[in-house]
């Protein structure tokens, strides 16, 4: 396990190199965000291939990995090409210096992100490297329903979203129909839930520790970069978000109260 993992290291530091080295021709460290599920699919592919025969469950893990992984990226480069570099990145470039944040941006953004997938996909490791026979029990087929809901909530979430701001008599209002009626978050909900997923799966494979990619996954989304940072960027661009605060659950759904 740790030979795989440390070879799954190099690929994505290769990869993530290379993205960096795209980011300075193009002068848009954005690209990062664009690739960041597909950096899960290129590990996972990694994983399934040199970790012995393919079984039922690592077939299943290969499917709904790289589905879940190109249906962001996809979603993500068709909201984001065009736009220029995120405020964020323009920010850091603003204060580090144009002329540094070339070599700044590798560590602070490409490296980080690197290692955030390695240790966020442990349980696509504990998935993979298990010694099990990898024939489908009764937590695989939980895992799968998990990953079902997970997987709708953010995918719909994202697709009514984006719907919603196409429409220019939407501006500064707030989205509070469909998935967002019972969840303020409802494609992070759903993030979080798939990668609950992958880690009943690892479960199921006989690999426990592993499980804790779904919960660094779930707190960077709770706490880091989703939820907690999103919140504070409506509350002060959106009056209306106070009011949907009061009756909508922040993370997991429920109904909304009256």
């Amino acid at each position: 396990m740790i030979t795989l993992f440390s070879q799954a290291a190099l690929i994505i530091l290769a990869f993530v190199t290379l993205l960096w080295v795209w980011s300075i021709f193009i002068k848009n460290v954005s690209i990062v965000d664009i690739f960041w599920g597909f950096g899960f699919v290129v590990v996972n592919t990694f994983y399934v291939f040199m970790s012995g025969e393919l079984n039922a469950r690592k077939i299943l893990i290969l499917t709904l990995v790289s589905i879940w992984g190109l249906r962001l990226a996809i979603y993500l480069a068709f909201r984001n090409i065009g736009k220029g570099e995120d405020f964020r990145y323009q920010e850091f470039r603003k204060n580090y210096g144009p002329k540094r944040y070339w070599w700044f941006s590798f560590f602070q953004t490409f490296l980080l992100q690197g290692a955030l997938i390695l240790i966020v996909s442990l349980p696509l490791l504990g998935i993979n490297s298990s010694a099990s026979n990898g024939n489908l029990n009764a937590l695989d087929y939980i895992g799968i329903v998990v990953w079902l809901i997970g997987f709708t909530f953010e995918a719909g979430g994202d697709f009514q979203l984006a719907r919603f701001k196409s429409n220019l008599k939407n501006n500064g209002k707030v989205l509070n129909t469909g998935f967002w009626k019972y969840t303020r978050h409802p494609n992070y909900f759903g993030d979080s839930a798939v990668w609950w997923a992958y880690a009943i799966f690892s479960i199921a494979a006989g690999n426990y520790w592993q499980i804790i990619g779904a919960i660094i996954m779930t707190l960077l989304i709770i706490k880091i970069s989703g939820v907690s940072l999103l919140e504070k960027t409506l509350k002060e661009s959106k009056p209306q978000y106070r009011d949907y605060i009061q009756k909508t659950n922040s993370f997991f759904p429920w109904f909304p109260k009256k």
